[in-house]
């Protein structure tokens, strides 16, 4: 973590969601965390790379999953992160995305250069939010979730005021 430029150790140390790590700096207020890496360009910017890593729909669910349905969420869920940028209230351009399965993981990388380095950890915090989202909308009714994905749904039908319900929409 020592070769992470200093404007960038400045700001994700200040950040209460991240917290330094060997590798980058962890976000750990998330369920599926992420990890960022900041590295110096030719310019005044800096390029980040930010990590999420969320199971796969067959390794996050108890029953079989055919391989057509593990294909088409997969599909789905790289398809839908290439709007991540758009829950960013700055104008972010991801310059590399890159969505792969690691084993039993499902892993998104996207790597921008941003100039503003205090406002980088909220830029990485929604894209990490956003690909948390997106698993979220991908969920596919009638298995039986592991945790974490269980208990997250579990949240979502308590609501805010810790009533139960439906699933919301």
């Amino acid at each position: 973590m020592s070769d992470l430029p200093e404007k960038a150790r400045r700001a994700f140390d200040d950040h209460d969601a991240f917290s330094a790590s060997d590798e980058g700096y962890d976000l750990e207020m998330t369920a599926f965390g992420g990890r960022v890496t900041a590295n110096e360009t030719d310019d005044w910017a800096l390029r980040y790379t930010l990590t999420v890593r969320v199971p796969t729909l067959d390794a996050a669910v108890e029953e079989d999953v055919g391989p057509s349905l593990q294909e088409g969420w997969f599909e789905t869920f790289e398809l839908r992160l290439e709007d991540a940028p758009g829950a960013v209230r700055d104008s972010v351009d991801v310059e590399d995305l890159d969505v792969r399965t690691d084993g039993e993981e499902a892993v998104a990388t996207f790597a921008f250069t941003f100039g503003n380095a205090g406002r980088a950890p909220d830029v990485a915090k929604a894209m990490a939010e956003y690909v948390e989202g997106t698993y979220m909308e991908g969920v596919v009714p009638g298995f039986t979730y592991r945790p974490p994905v269980s208990e997250m749904l579990s949240r979502a039908r308590q609501g805010e005021d810790g009533g139960s319900g439906p699933m919301p929409l």
